[in-house]
Order: C-alpha cells, then sequence, then structure tokens
C-alpha cells in the first residue's frame, strides 16, 4: 500500500520563500512609494513609471510579491493558532481557512494584476 505524501514541504517551502521575498524587497516599496516619491525627493515622470508598471516583467514581479507574501502569511498564521493558541483539533478548518484565503487572494491578486 503506498504511503500519501505529505504537502508540507511545498507549505514550507512557499513559507521560507514569501519571507525571504517580503524582507528584500517589500521595505525598498515602502520607501520609495510611501516616503520618497510622495515627499519629492525622488521625482520620476508619471509617465514613465506608468510604462515600468505596465510592463509584463514588472507584473509578474509584483504578482509574485504579493502570493509568496500570502502564502508566507498563512503558514505563519496557520501555526501561531495550531500551536500558539493550542487549536490543534481544529487543525483541518485552520488549514482550509489559511491557505483557503492565501489562494482566494493570489488568485484575485492575479485577476488585478494582469488586468491592468
Amino acid at each position: 500500500m503506498a504511503r500519501r505524501r505529505s504537502p508540507e514541504p511545498v507549505l514550507w517551502l512557499l513559507f521560507s520563500a514569501g519571507g525571504l521575498v517580503a524582507a528584500l524587497l517589500i521595505p525598498v516599496l515602502l520607501v520609495l512609494f510611501g516616503i520618497a516619491f510622495p515627499l519629492g525627493w525622488l521625482a520620476p515622470d508619471p509617465a514613465h513609471l506608468l510604462s515600468v508598471l505596465r510592463h509584463p516583467v514588472t507584473k509578474l514581479i509584483l504578482l509574485v510579491l504579493c502570493v509568496l507574501s500570502l502564502f508566507h502569511w498563512a503558514h505563519r498564521f496557520r501555526y501561531t493558532l495550531h500551536d500558539g493558541l493550542r487549536l490543534k483539533r481544529l487543525n483541518p478548518l485552520i488549514v482550509l481557512t489559511c491557505y483557503g484565503g492565501a489562494v482566494c487572494g493570489s488568485v484575485a491578486t492575479g485577476y488585478l494584476i494582469l488586468s491592468a
């Protein structure tokens, strides 16, 4: 009888990739779009910025950033509920809610980014 393989290694891979991408890219984007551009420290040409944001590679990078960040959140929140709050009896519901939310958020993000 063949044993079923656990999806746990894939989930840990998504968790670590999401943490790495979020730690490297989100602070840069926050400084640029939250501080430098609004305060006028950097003043990019709006037409150039729009053309960069409409480029397929930029859309792909933003999609990967959002998807991996969502799965990083889902894994972290799952284990916070599972181990931190000791809700092990609700594990199937927690897994479905966390990863289902990450999948739904990823689909919505993909639609918004690729349709813009």
